[in-house]
């Protein structure tokens, strides 16, 4: 089915809730302060159907206190219907709706004369000129223009049939689902539910989704496209989900509901704004700011060193992180007064120097995806991840590749999804060779290092390992690598440094994974180690991570034997006495006693059978 959005705008009065009533039948102003005030004070949504084709209404307040609600609604529009009286033309609120639809790249309009009834015949030709001709001045792409009045049924029937043979969906499928909350509700017997528009990729019954606000996942208990339940939402669809296991208190509008590692939250990204006329935008200096349903406050500071700017470049310092994508618009508002328009360029905040960022700006704002690539490998050297492309670019991993395949002088590890500079690569090698050079019994994998050099990939690894070994610096022993001028046996030699080992820590030994990283070992050999240490019966595995050398042991147990005689028994505390050392320690000790037939375990106590 096709969906698409259609928001009003237009001056409080003009018939905005009357004329979505006429279309479909659902009264907009549904609580009781809207009814006795007379005005949509919340958003309103509504649909109608034909066919294959669904659109959805949302009629956003016309009062210019309510400015806040309209632009949460238009976030979603796909087309705007501009309503405009026929006998008051062109409002106050009527401009600054516009302007804001202007400002959040809104292009699709319909014109919508309303109370055509309220003039004579020949006067309606001429407001609806004037009208038409006070809209050129928007950058619209007005679609069609219609007069109507509610009590001319033929009117309202004609708008209806022109809405249903538009194809007004503006909405570009991204990579992931994205989905900004508007409402929550509480229902017996359900729980939560909340309400938004489907961003990016549909979702489905049962999928888990990540509330990123709260880095909460939830199962999707049931899903609603306008009252009706359904399977699968898609792009567009007004959609009610209901959340399992999470309470109404943990979510709140504005919040942005994705898929989990999609999405990361910043208090600081960088944009480029367009004011209204006779307004700017002054540095360090606090604003309101708009995006989705969200409200968050946050300063605004300018690339140029001006005190004010009417466009250009800006970077916004918020009080709270946001979850934002590539070229994704805001409003900037002061007080009851909408300043100016931004599209956000860098949604994620990257260690850059200011002339590097401001390159990237530019570069961002042509949409030169290559370009923004190098300078942002410049300032990555560790590896730059694709997979932030969905946010970073608003890219899908195959279009991000193809980006990266394009770039010169780089190693791109298409299964970690990770692009380096090629001259990363002598980082991984020296880092490799300093191992070595400290420590010639260092007996390696790929995987080993890989978990010390957290930030190279296994792919990016094995080309440096390859060429140290072409270098003649490393030598392969199946897949470990080894000082090749060592030509004793290596294992032989391993396994006497760690029982020696062992026997000097005493009752004190070393976790073996650590043992492993401090002999440069790696953990499989490692374990081999100690298992045929212990198949010798010179080191015994008391717990997971204790290794004991079986004479340390063997002290031990006859020094614990001597405590029992002189106290009467043993437990943590008098054991503790003698030998000041974790209780991690004490415990296994202890419970090691419990193997011997002359000792029995009384309540926390351990004491000889008589």
């Amino acid at each position: 089915m096709a969906n698409y959005i259609i928001g009003t705008c237009g001056h409080i009065d003009h018939g905005k809730t009357s004329l979505i009533k006429a279309l479909n039948g659902f009264e907009g102003d549904s609580t009781n302060e809207e009814k006795q005030r007379g005005i949509t004070i919340d958003l309103s949504f509504s649909n109608m159907k034909r066919d294959d084709k669904n659109i959805a209404f949302i009629d956003v307040p016309g009062h210019e206190k309510l400015v806040k609600n309209m632009i949460a609604g238009a976030f979603s529009f796909d087309c705007v219907m501009i309503v405009v009286s026929a006998n008051e033309r062109i409002k106050p609120q009527t401009v600054e709706h516009l302007e804001i639809l202007n400002l959040l790249g809104v292009k699709n309009a319909v014109l919508t004369i309303t109370k055509k009834d309220l003039i004579e015949e020949s006067e309606l030709e001429f407001a609806i000129n004037e009208i038409k001709e006070f809209i050129k001045e928007f950058d619209f792409n007005l679609l069609f223009t219609s007069a109507v009045s509610i009590y001319d049924e033929k009117s309202i029937n004609d708008l209806k049939d022109r809405l249903f043979a538009l194809d007004a969906n503006t909405k570009i499928e991204e990579n992931f689902f994205r989905y900004y909350v508007d409402r929550i509700f509480s229902i017996q017997g359900a729980g939560t539910v909340v309400t938004g528009t489907v961003l990016g990729k549909p979702i489905k019954l049962e999928e888990k989704v990540f509330i990123c606000d709260t880095k909460k996942e939830a199962k999707i208990k049931k899903l609603q496209v306008h009252g009706k339940e359904v399977e699968e939402s898609n792009i567009s669809n007004r959609t009610a989900i209901n959340l399992a296991g999470i309470k109404k208190e943990e979510i709140e509008k504005g919040f942005v509901i994705s898929k989990k590692g999609y999405l990361r939250g910043f208090s600081i990204i960088d944009i480029s704004f367009n004011t209204l006329k006779n307004k700017s935008l002054k540095h360090n200096t606090n604003y309101s700011i708009f995006i989705g349903s969200k409200r968050v406050e946050g300063k605004v500071l300018l690339f140029n060193n001006l005190d004010s700017l009417e466009s250009g470049f800006a970077t916004l310092k918020l009080e709270e992180e946001i979850f934002s994508i590539y070229k994704e618009k805001l409003i900037i508002r002061q007080g009851n007064h909408t300043i100016a328009g931004a599209k956000i360029l860098s949604p994620i905040s990257d260690p850059l120097k200011k002339s590097q960022k401001l390159q990237l700006l530019q570069v961002l704002e042509e949409e030169n995806i290559n370009q923004a690539y190098k300078i942002l490998l410049d300032a990555h050297k560790k590896g730059l991840g694709l997979i932030s492309s969905a946010q970073r670019f608003a890219l899908n991993h195959e279009k991000a590749l193809e980006y990266a395949k394009e770039l010169e002088n780089v190693f791109i590890d298409e299964q970690a999804l990770i692009i380096y500079p090629i001259e990363t690569k002598e980082l991984i090698k020296d880092f490799i060779k300093e191992i070595y050079m400290k420590n010639q019994f260092a007996f390696l994998s790929n995987q080993s290092i890989a978990l010390r050099l957290k930030w190279a990939s296994q792919n990016f690894i094995q080309i440096a390992l390859n060429e140290l070994v072409k270098e003649n610096f490393l030598v392969m022993d199946q897949a470990l690598y080894k000082n090749p001028n060592i030509t004793i046996d290596f294992k032989t030699s391993l396994e006497t440094q760690i029982l020696k080992r062992l026997e000097n820590e005493s009752i004190t030994p070393t976790a073996p994974y650590n043992i492993y990283d401090e002999m440069d070992l790696d953990r499989k050999v490692g374990d081999d180690i100690l298992k045929s240490l212990c198949n010798k019966k010179v080191v015994l595995r008391l717990q997971h991570n204790i290794f004991i050398h079986a004479q340390s042991l063997t002290n031990l147990v006859n020094e614990m034997k001597k405590i029992i005689k002189q106290d009467g028994y043993i437990d943590l505390q008098n054991l503790k006495k003698r030998y000041p050392i974790s209780r991690k320690y004490l415990i296994t000790y202890l419970d090691y006693l419990d193997n011997f037939s002359e000792i029995k375990k009384e309540a926390d106590k351990r004491v000889f059978i008589k």
